[in-house]
């Protein structure tokens, strides 16, 4: 039997290939779906403090469109940052993610791409912006007690390589989402989690994505089709 990793490995690349054939114009055309289906959600309207990814340029749904709503819409926007906290610790991953906030549509424009080409904000912003766990700057990767009003989120908008029927979610295999949801649930405070997908992300009925314990189920899927899937429906 392979081991979990390699099963990821090896669905990343199947994926990976998929994806590599899909034309701007289909993906552009999904992700107009999935926006609207989005934006629809009673959970995305009700939501006072949201994550959203920011997107590659190819491969993926676009976020654009949901952080230009949500801003509009007056939403706290937090976006991941990742880096190397100060001290490891155990079951930690060399790099960690916290949500920083997204400032204004102005803030969004200005921010660089990073290595993958993911607009990123830049290093020396970091210390002035809020967290979602609370204050501002990094956490380091620690455990925080949120106050009920100041810290948290109410929903999470997840990329991710791979989605199956039973809400499963591959991600690119860095670990950052399982770990910052790891600490979310440790700290008693689990946003609403939706990921959303191209169709070509969708596994068939009878495929599954690995999940092993540290990796956390959506509570909903959006797919290009602009299908709404939830997890207790």
């Amino acid at each position: 039997m392979a081991s979990m990793t390699a099963l990821k490995k090896d669905l990343r690349k199947k994926i990976a290939r998929v994806l590599a054939d899909v034309s701007d114009a289909a993906a552009a055309s999904q992700t107009a779906n999935a926006t609207k289906a989005l934006l629809a959600m009673p959970e995305y309207k009700a939501a006072k403090r949201i994550s959203v990814y920011l997107s590659m340029p190819s491969g993926e749904i676009s976020t654009s469109g949901i952080v230009h709503d949500a801003l509009a819409q007056g939403k706290r926007v937090f976006i991941p940052y990742t880096y190397r906290p100060s001290e490891s610790k155990e079951g930690q991953p060399t790099s960690i993610m916290d949500m920083v906030e997204l400032l204004s549509v102005k803030d969004y424009e200005s921010l660089e791409p990073d290595k993958w080409n993911i607009p990123t904000p830049s290093k020396a912003s970091i210390s002035s912006r809020a967290n979602s766990f609370g204050g501002k700057g990094t956490t380091d990767g620690k455990v925080i007690d949120m106050a009920e009003d100041e810290a948290g989120l109410d929903l999470i908008v997840m990329p991710g390589m791979a989605f199956d029927a039973s809400f499963g979610r591959l991600g690119h295999g860095k670990g950052f989402y399982d770990y910052f949801l790891r600490r979310c649930h440790d700290s008693s405070r689990m946003p609403f989690r939706v990921g959303l997908a191209l169709t070509e992300q969708l596994l068939p009925a009878n495929e599954t994505v690995p999940m092993d314990a540290s990796d956390f189920p959506l509570n909903a899927l959006i797919t290009g089709d602009g299908e709404l899937r939830r997890a207790n429906a």
